[in-house]
């Protein structure tokens, strides 16, 4: 066995088993997408730490436990399209491919998205570049939009490009006080749930606006 493959092992029993991810399609695809592929060179020996792993000024590979959790939550099915939101490097977009879906990964920094496209060569995964905070209607619609990192407010266009019945989960809040909340698209109605506590870094573009009255 490979060092990154054993080091992936020791992530998948060590992190992911331990946090409540039960899914056996979830935990294989873990066991199976090589972390390292997703981070820069020079920082592979970092690629299974029990963290987030920058890969650019304020731009984060999501911790493998919680991201695991989100995904899990997330539960994309094969053949749904799916839309993940700020996917850095691809990391999350290959493990939501792995699991059968067809994902849109949309990313703002140009050198995050050349990157993406080519460690995820191979995978159903088509990266799309622009500014996050207006979605992708163009590769749309998409049954589930996954937003890989935290949100402190979700602008009303992702609703537009779910599909009736579609889904979106979102880690709301900011830090270690951050909530994975998933928001449903039913019936001409919207609701929203709090699933658990989940800690990750904030994307850029989501910030709430404050207002301040005399």
């Amino acid at each position: 066995m490979s060092d990154f493959a054993s080091q992936r092992k020791t992530m998948v029993d060590n992190q992911i088993r331990t946090v409540d991810v039960t899914d056996h399609a979830v935990i294989d695809a873990f066991g199976t997408v090589g972390r390292e592929a997703f981070v820069p060179e020079e920082m592979r020996a970092l690629a299974y730490i029990d963290r987030h792993v920058q890969v650019a000024p304020g731009r984060f590979v999501m911790q493998p436990a919680p991201l695991a959790k989100l995904i899990q939550l997330a539960a994309p099915q094969p053949g749904e399209k799916v839309l993940i939101v700020g996917g850095t490097t691809g990391y999350s977009a290959a493990i939501v491919a792995e699991l059968g879906a067809s994902v849109v990964m949309l990313e703002d920094a140009a050198d995050l998205a050349a990157m993406a496209e080519a460690s995820l060569a191979g995978r159903d995964v088509t990266v799309a570049r622009g500014a996050l905070g207006a979605g992708c209607a163009a590769k749309g619609p998409y049954d589930l939009v996954i937003f890989d990192g935290s949100i402190e407010t979700m602008p009303d266009t992702f609703l537009a490009q779910v599909v009736e019945g579609g889904r979106i989960i979102a880690v709301e809040g900011t830090g270690q006080t951050g909530r994975a909340v998933v928001t449903v698209k039913a019936s001409g109605n919207v609701s929203s749930r709090v699933a658990f506590n989940l800690p990750a870094m904030p994307l850029p573009g989501f910030a709430r606006v404050h207002e301040f009255a005399l």
